[in-house]
């Protein structure tokens, strides 16, 4: 078996922490800007995630962090919600947000375009379909788009 990486190392340690306080672990991540590394723990709940509920996990995960050592360098530690226009990164991410409207921007330009906005239509064997505005369709692997995000502009009709 492979050795499980940063990302999925934290997600193991934090999980339970989370579950704990009632959060769910939305996702992860660990980059390095500038010369400083950053640990970014996003959380979630239902009716929306509190600057308590932040503080909570920090002070939970803070020690099992230290203790587990699973980032050799130093690194900054951020716990926050993946806020309003989250992006979805994760199979779960897309499940629960079809028919929610988005935006997408692709790695390479489709007919001269990056950037797409319309409605989550589906999220299949890692291929994400949105229709847009004109009633036409797109579809991307998830490998050829940089990023997929709620559309905060659009959500009212989705919530």
């Amino acid at each position: 078996m492979a050795k499980p990486n940063t990302v999925q190392r934290v997600e193991e340690i934090v999980k339970p922490y989370a579950e704990q306080l009632g959060l769910e672990l939305w996702d992860v991540t660990f980059k390095k800007e500038g010369t400083d590394w950053y640990l970014r723990i996003f959380i979630d709940k239902e009716g929306g995630v509190s600057i308590d509920d932040c503080v909570d996990l920090t002070h939970a995960v803070s020690q099992p962090l230290d203790d587990a050592d699973p980032i050799p360098q130093n690194y900054m530690l951020e716990i926050s919600s993946p806020g309003v226009e989250r992006e979805l990164t994760r199979d779960a991410h897309f499940a629960k947000y079809i028919g929610a409207p988005v935006t997408l921007r692709t790695i390479r330009p489709v007919d001269g375009v990056r950037d797409f906005a319309g409605t989550l239509e589906g999220y299949e064997n890692k291929v994400i379909t949105v229709s847009l505005p004109d009633g036409s369709t797109v579809s991307f692997e998830k490998k050829e788009v940089n990023y997929v995000r709620l559309d905060d502009f659009n959500m009212e009709d989705f919530i």
